[in-house]
């Protein structure tokens, strides 16, 4: 079994707080005819350097009733700076305009085989996944981006087109795995990294 979702699977629930003060379950989404569900942090250089674009995406995208959720599921322990806190002040710093959920246990992180951050997963009206991967060919870098696949994947999508391209490279910091150093990926998923 991959350790990463296929295309075709359902998305994989979750309960989790946000730093809006709420919490957030999967079907709190079903008015939304395109969920995108994405594994991001506070401080990974990939995630800094691409935010900026996602936003523009997402703004772009919101008209036609895509909503964006971003999960950090980082441990804070490894990684003090990607704590919930650190989370709040970076939303109230920043104003993303998506929902920026906790996943302390990494259960959701599990759930999805999120393998970077960021690390994007595109959901059909009936929660079925038709894209995962990289948001952009060079997050580190906004100047030295060329192709920007998750814009590309939701086009077609929302056109009614197949899409041309459904699985990407994730390209990003590894997600840090509570108990396991910065570098530790889960065995199944060492084969899906190009």
């Amino acid at each position: 079994m991959a350790f990463t979702l296929d295309i075709g699977a359902d998305a994989p629930d979750f309960e989790l707080p946000a730093t809006d003060g709420n919490t957030y379950k999967l079907s709190d989404f079903d008015d939304f005819p395109v969920l995108v569900v994405f594994f991001t942090c506070n401080h990974c250089p990939y995630v800094l350097g691409s935010d900026e674009v996602t936003r523009q995406t997402a703004e772009k995208y919101s008209p036609g009733g895509v909503q964006f959720v971003g999960i950090n599921a980082n441990s804070s322990n490894t990684y003090p700076e990607d704590s919930f806190d650190h989370m709040v002040e970076r939303m109230q710093t920043h104003m993303f305009p998506w929902l920026y959920l906790r996943d302390k246990s990494q259960e959701v992180a599990l759930a999805y085989g999120a393998l970077r951050t960021p690390h994007f997963y595109v959901f059909d009206k009936d929660r079925k996944l038709v894209y995962t991967g990289r948001g952009v060919d060079n997050p580190r870098d906004a100047n030295m981006i060329k192709v920007n696949d998750l814009d590309r994947a939701l086009e077609e999508h929302l056109a009614g087109d197949p899409i041309s391209l459904p699985i990407t490279n994730p390209i990003g910091c590894n997600v840090k795995w509570e108990g396991k150093d910065a570098h530790w990926m889960p065995p199944e998923a060492c084969d899906l990294v190009w």
